[in-house]
């Protein structure tokens, strides 16, 4: 079931299964006083916030949406927030793991640098973006974020720089040369780094899928 919120005075609820509409009512009056107006109003908004409660309430909760990040134990700073809970097995160092994952980065905002979704093999399919936990080739906070999570698990994490890309030969690097351009030119940058702006230029946003592990 997905709730949807198009305006304040507008929401609907759209599942699998017949569309039910809540709309906000159209008060008209010829000469309405400001005291009746904001009455109406008031009226309008408890009525609102009163639906939104019930709906909440009524909405079963779901294992694939935990709808708040935490940080994760021993990452430095690195948070997550669950997306999709997988129920497949957790690696270790040492596996071999392949992920898919959109790559994120905040400074500027919210650029998408990277996605193995656009890696494509001769038949089309999306190639994944395959390493080896502990080999400490990718960078700190991805690797943190895959060893706590399930296969079939998705999710999204910010890492902060120090968890981030500490030079520029760090998996994963962007295959297309302007890409890493202007990644590495924005994380590194000289002028800025000088200029105190260090804690948010490599700040990151991956959603990350594990697809599968395999022990080595």
């Amino acid at each position: 079931m997905t709730l949807q919120c198009f305006a304040a005075l507008q929401c609907s609820i759209v599942p699998h299964h017949p569309t039910v509409r809540l709309v906000h009512p159209k008060i008209i009056s010829p000469t309405p006083s400001s005291s009746t107006i904001t009455r109406r109003g008031a009226l309008s908004a408890a009525l609102i916030s009163t639906t939104f409660t019930l709906l909440l309430t009524l909405t079963p909760p779901s294992k694939s949406a935990i709808a708040e990040f935490s940080e994760l134990l021993n990452s430095g700073g690195v948070k997550a927030l669950e997306l999709r809970l997988g129920d497949g097995e957790v690696p270790a160092d040492g596996d071999q793991v392949a992920v898919h994952y959109y790559g994120r980065l905040a400074a500027k905002q919210g650029w998408r640098f990277d996605s193995t979704y656009d890696h494509k093999d001769e038949n089309g399919e999306p190639i994944p973006f395959v390493f080896v936990i502990g080999s400490g080739k990718v960078i700190s906070g991805i690797e943190t974020a895959v060893k706590s999570m399930k296969v079939g698990g998705v999710r999204r994490v910010v890492i902060p720089p120090s968890q981030g890309y500490q030079n520029t030969s760090q998996e994963p690097v962007p295959p297309n040369f302007f890409d890493r351009q202007r990644l590495f030119t924005t994380i590194f940058n000289p002028t800025r780094l000088a200029n105190g702006e260090g804690s948010t230029l490599g700040t990151l946003v991956f959603d990350i899928e594990l697809v599968s592990l395999r022990h080595k």
